[in-house]
């Protein structure tokens, strides 16, 4: 059985802090680690991560100077903020696309061939092209909730992310936060028993469990059902800093070679440890607002708003690549096997 991490409480730590104002030997880092190019006015989000950047309108941005510094900024800090932004479907697209492939979860899930420009999901308890809300108690706004939780976009998928571009277009009167972590910043605290635990461990993900938790009926739609269970090294290196980073997410449902039990404990307590409100950055929306998090370095989790009101986001996801550090999360061991896929089991 594993021992406790050092230091850690089982509580949950729920609290946030708001923006401030101003050896595994096959985990390989970068012979010298690439310098931070800063040209741009910017301002710290949170001590240990994320900046929001000034003067730039994301419709003019193109591949070049601007974009490697942003790029930069990026590979350093794990979040961006951009402000007042007029982001539509193209623009959207455009500007996910410098940072390499669309996400395609149609063709990730029939192992095909994925759309160079696939629309852009939106995140809303609006219907289509209806002036009505989604019941509360739907299934709709039930997988939203499912978001609730903290986790890291696509780890269920073959292909994970490397970034997610999301900005918000309906913002509701009260509550609908982003809250965001640093896993970079958590992988750094940890007692270095852990870390060197760590190393070796891999992860097993599936998005069901976390939709199981709100509500079981949602593995009646497809968009919950037809995921498979992944395998991912537990940690990430940036090769372009040299950074380590906790690859974790509420997906896990159990670590290779482990007992369930335990699995379940260690994971549990290493989220607790993550998501400790010293790491929190809570983004409280404005439309027009886009965010950019790094999914190797970060979790996030949605919060609850009145289901009364609208709220609506649209968020695009880019796939990791061989450059992103891509192989260096793929375990040895390749994909779960038929035994340790993800089986629900009702009471």
């Amino acid at each position: 059985m594993p021992r406790p991490l050092h230091g850690m409480s089982r509580k949950t730590c729920a609290g946030s802090t708001r923006a401030s104002h101003c050896s595994m030997s096959s985990i390989a880092t970068p012979a010298t680690e690439a310098k931070e190019i800063r040209t741009m006015k910017t301002r710290k989000l949170h001590d240990r991560f994320g900046v929001e950047v000034f003067d730039v309108d994301l419709r003019q941005l193109s591949a070049g100077p601007q974009f490697d510094e942003l790029r930069s900024l990026f590979e350093h800090h794990s979040l961006l903020l951009f402000r007042d932004q007029c982001m539509n479907e193209d623009v959207h697209n455009d500007f996910a696309l410098l940072f390499g492939p669309l996400e395609d979860r149609d063709a990730d899930t029939a192992r095909s061939v994925p759309a160079a420009r696939p629309p852009v999901p939106v995140l809303s308890n609006k219907v289509a092209d209806r002036d009505a809300l989604f019941e509360a108690d739907s299934l709709r706004v039930l997988n939203l909730i499912g978001n609730q939780a903290w986790h890291t976009d696509s780890t269920f998928l073959h292909t994970p992310a490397l970034i997610n571009v999301i900005t918000a277009y309906v913002v509701p009167s009260l509550g609908g936060e982003t809250e965001l972590v640093s896993t970079r910043a958590a992988w750094k605290d940890l007692p270095r028993s852990t870390q060197d635990r760590l190393r070796d461990t891999v992860f097993l993900h599936s998005v069901l469990p976390s939709r199981i938790r709100v509500d079981p009926a949602l593995l009646e739609l497809e968009e919950v059902s037809r995921y498979s269970s992944q395998a991912w090294n537990s940690v990430w290196p940036n090769p372009v800093t040299g950074d380590l980073a906790l690859y974790i997410a509420g997906h896990v449902y159990g670590i290779r070679g482990w007992g369930d039990v335990e699995a379940r404990e260690f994971v549990a307590e290493l989220i607790d440890f993550c998501t400790r409100p010293e790491y929190v950055y809570q983004h409280v929306w404005r439309r027009g607002d886009v965010l950019v998090w790094d999914e190797r370095a970060t979790m996030h989790r949605g919060r609850p708003w009145p289901y009364d009101e609208e709220r609506t986001l649209a968020s695009c996801c880019v796939s990791a690549r061989d450059v992103d550090g891509l192989e260096s999360v793929r375990p040895v061991g390749g994909p779960p096997s038929i035994a340790e896929q993800f089986r629900y089991q009702p009471d």
